[in-house]
């Protein structure tokens, strides 16, 4: 049984040992594990103050922190949303930076495909990032008000909520970096490049069409509609207000425009400039302003009709329209004169003809200047050209009270008069003439027919007419009255047949005029030259020889009469004219035939009585020849002064050109 002990007891000890053997070995690894696990506890140690402040914003229950967890993640879930797309602004930054705006080998479509999602993204950070940023402000108050994170922490964080929130700006560099402000800046220098590109001036003998290539066009539109769309309003209006506009004033430059600032006030020179103005108006209003308005449109596109319509009226403003407009202004306050009436005309024909042109470019409210000043020189032009018209019949009749022409030569007022009212009536200024007068009469509420216009220019030559028959009383001298009533009737009939006044007068009036020239060549031959034949008479001439010395006698009285009244004659006659050569001729041929032949015979008969006398000379004093040449230069006119014909006023003096006008002959045809 003691046996049994001990081997229990040994048995017990040898399991003791063991185990001692074992937790010796046990203790030995953990030694050398802590031995090499001695740096590392030293960096946690070192970390553990940074840990603890990390956790102490957190330092609460954990139910309470269960519980503010989907608050948490409603707020974290937006914000990194928008994070995703901030992340996403920045990869466009190699493909906006790079590409140089769409110029030079750069596409721009795709540039702008690029730019668009740019402005998506910015948009979409500029509505969200103020609400995320608002999302996690709840969420700091809320953890502040349950105090379950650290008040130094939430107060940091707060702060850095607030400045995201103040810079909350679409516009604002602090969402993208500049990127879409140096985007816009490449845009804006690649729209000037394609102005300046296109900016060769307009001349007279090109065209509009193409000008500027539908390619650019198109380029154009895309940029200037983003520039437009990010705020970029007053640069690009400026920059294509002073492209474009630079374009019209070199294409106005090459036209030579000063007349325009230095219009005369003389009717008469006012001419050619009225036409070249007129040519200059057209082709700045109907090409070159027209061409821009639908660069304009086409550049602006339906979307920026406002920005269009202001933009294109600076572009006219350039175009010295309003120049244009005082240029007529000076034609209509120049003198008062009948051919001004034809100046007022063509300015109002003009502008007329440009009428839906002006109220297509200048009908809107930014060009209401222009509007004013047009309708104040139409009524210029209006009532000036019917004052001028209406003043012609006054006029006519105002000349009756002054002498004819000394020389019954043609009033240089029935030259004119004629001259004019076939311009009148002429294809150029009827139309317009008639358009004016019903115009005139409807200001008035008074309707205007074109029979009234052919009446009163009828009423003008009846006036003329009645001119006439009193300036021919005014002679003292039958013959010289004959003379003047035969160079004015012819004058008339003359100019007058195959005209728009001939249509008017009929073709009785014209008949009678041509009739008329017979009759008082008739009636002229009658009280002169016509008697002067007679004193070369042969009676009491007999040539036996108990009778020639009495025959002699005769011979000599009867030439001597005849020379001192041929003399008399031919030296008065010598002071009258006949304009028209072809009725001079007619008439020198009458003289000659009722003078030379009777000469020539009575000399050939009765001269060498006469001319073998030692006192020959004083009896035989013209030659036939001599006598045919004197009376074929009879009644051919003179140079003469032209004058002018000017309106004056009926109620009171006229002007010294006016009181001068018809005593100068037309030129000679």
């Amino acid at each position: 049984m003691d046996q049994d002990v001990d081997d229990r007891a040994a048995a017990s000890l040898a399991a003791a040992a063991r185990s001692l053997r074992a937790g010796l070995d046990r203790s030995r690894a953990l030694g050398h594990a802590l031995a090499r696990a001695g740096p590392r506890l030293e960096e946690i140690q070192a970390a553990l103050p940074a840990l603890e402040a990390a956790v102490r914003p957190i330092r609460a229950p954990m139910a309470e922190l269960a519980a503010a967890g989907p608050h948490i993640d409603r707020a974290v879930g937006p914000a990194a949303a928008v994070l995703k797309v901030f992340d996403a602004v920045h990869g466009l930054e190699p493909p906006l930076l790079l590409q140089g705006g769409g110029g030079g080998a750069g596409d721009l479509p795709e540039y702008l495909a690029v730019l668009a999602r740019l402005e998506e993204a910015l948009g979409f950070l500029a509505s969200n990032c103020g609400l995320a940023a608002q999302w996690l402000a709840d969420i700091v108050e809320y953890l502040g008000d349950r105090d379950l994170a650290d008040p130094r922490f939430l107060a940091e964080v707060g702060v850095a909520l607030r400045g995201l929130r103040e810079n909350n700006n679409p516009s604002s560099a602090h969402l993208d970096g500049g990127l879409l402000a140096a985007a816009l800046d490449m845009l804006q220098a690649e729209f000037r490049r394609l102005l300046a590109d296109h900016s060769a001036p307009l001349s007279t003998t090109s065209t509009a069409k193409s000008r500027v290539p539908a390619a650019a066009v198109r380029k154009l539109s895309l940029i200037l509609d983003r520039l437009l769309a990010n705020g970029r309003q007053e640069t690009s209006i400026s920059l294509y207000i002073d492209a474009r506009g630079s374009v019209v004033s070199a294409s106005l430059r090459d036209l030579g425009l000063d007349y325009l600032r230095n219009p005369a006030d003389d009717a008469q020179a006012l001419g050619p400039r009225v036409e070249l103005w007129g040519q200059h108006l057209e082709f700045v209003v109907r090409r070159l302003l027209e061409s821009e308005r639908q660069l304009c449109i086409k550049v602006f596109g339906e979307q920026h009709k406002t920005d269009a319509s202001a933009c294109f009226t600076e572009v006219a403003a350039r175009a010295s329209v309003l120049d244009f407009l005082s240029f007529g202004r000076a034609a209509a306050d120049a003198k008062k004169d009948p051919i001004k009436l034809m100046r007022l005309l063509e300015v109002f024909d003009s502008l007329n003809r440009l009428r839906m042109d002006f109220n297509r470019l200048f009908g809107g409210k930014a060009c209401a200047d222009i509007q004013c000043q047009t309708r104040d020189l139409v009524k210029l032009l209006v009532d000036g050209a019917v004052e001028i018209f209406e003043e012609l019949l006054v006029q006519v009749e105002l000349q009756r009270q002054m002498p004819p022409p000394a020389d019954g030569g043609v009033p240089r007022l029935v030259t004119f008069i004629v001259e004019y009212c076939n311009r009148l009536l002429s294809e150029k200024y009827r139309p317009v003439l008639a358009q004016v007068l019903a115009i005139h009469r409807s200001w008035r509420k008074e309707v205007f027919t074109d029979k009234m216009l052919a009446a009163a220019v009828l009423n003008i030559v009846k006036a003329l007419e009645a001119n006439f028959n009193v300036w021919s009383r005014a002679y003292g001298n039958n013959t010289l009255s004959y003379i003047f009533m035969m160079n004015t009737r012819w004058h008339l009939f003359k100019h007058v047949k195959g005209t728009k006044l001939a249509e008017l007068l009929g073709d009785v009036w014209i008949r009678d005029h041509e009739q008329f020239k017979d009759y008082y060549i008739t009636m002229f031959m009658r009280d002169s030259w016509g008697a002067l034949s007679p004193l070369l008479n042969r009676e009491g001439l007999i040539l036996f020889s108990k009778g020639r010395a009495t025959a002699k006698d005769l011979v000599k009285q009867r030439l001597k009469t005849f020379n001192a009244r041929f003399s008399e004659m031919f030296h008065e006659q010598s002071a009258w004219i006949i304009p028209d050569k072809d009725l001079r001729r007619e008439t020198c041929d009458h003289v000659m035939q009722a003078i030379v032949p009777p000469y020539r015979s009575y000399m050939q008969n009765y001269g060498p009585l006469v001319e073998q006398d030692v006192s020959a000379s004083k009896y035989v004093k013209y030659t036939v020849d001599g006598l045919e040449k004197m009376l074929g230069a009879l009644f051919a006119p003179r140079p003469r002064r032209s004058g002018s014909f000017q309106i004056g006023h009926s109620n009171g003096k006229m002007s010294s050109a006016m009181t001068g006008l018809y005593r100068s002959a037309s030129t000679v045809k």
